[in-house]
């Protein structure tokens, strides 16, 4: 676990990425990489970059790093707007089950707020999740833009390991 004033990020660097399955069979994504754990020290206040450097290839990578109280704050902020997304799905849903199900006259169309109902439940369908996801992996650690030969690394955040108690019937 990090302390307040550091967070712990693992730099990998990606060995393979493959895609097998097609038509008679589901598709499957395979990733394999190698990792290496990096604790870095947060600023007081703002964001500063740091370099990290990749065990495997030794390519330097920048690393921008926020302050913590920004960090809780945009983790807060994209968990909210997670949450938001859910009330506005369900209610557009609702609308648009209630709108769509209805006998019109002939002539008569459905009012304007329905295909906005349903644009809100397909965008909140997917952004929901995303928003409260990300929220709750959310590190304040960010990989900047790297050329092309560092591209094949990611940074993401390193997580406690937590105890999984398993109860068979």
């Amino acid at each position: 676990m990090s302390a307040a004033g550091t967070a712990e990020v693992a730099v990998r660097h990606i060995l393979s990425d493959k895609v097998t399955g097609g038509i008679l069979r589901p598709k499957t994504r395979t990733i394999t990489w190698a990792s290496a754990h990096y604790t870095v020290e947060r600023p007081p206040s703002g964001k500063h970059t740091v370099e990290l450097t990749c065990t495997e290839c030794s390519a330097s990578l920048l690393a921008e790093v926020r302050d913590p109280s920004t960090t809780r704050t945009l983790a807060a902020v994209m968990r909210v707007i997670g949450i938001v997304c859910a009330v506005v799905f369900f209610a557009a849903l609702a609308y648009a089950v209630h709108e769509g199900g209805k006998t019109l006259p002939e002539g008569q169309s459905l009012p304007v707020l329905f295909p906005i109902s349903v644009v809100a439940v397909v965008v909140t369908f997917v952004a929901g999740p995303t928003f409260y996801v990300h929220g709750r992996n959310y590190t304040g650690v960010s990989m900047l833009d790297a050329p092309k030969p560092r591209r094949g690394h990611q940074i993401r955040p390193v997580r406690a390991e937590r105890s999984r108690v398993r109860t068979r019937r």
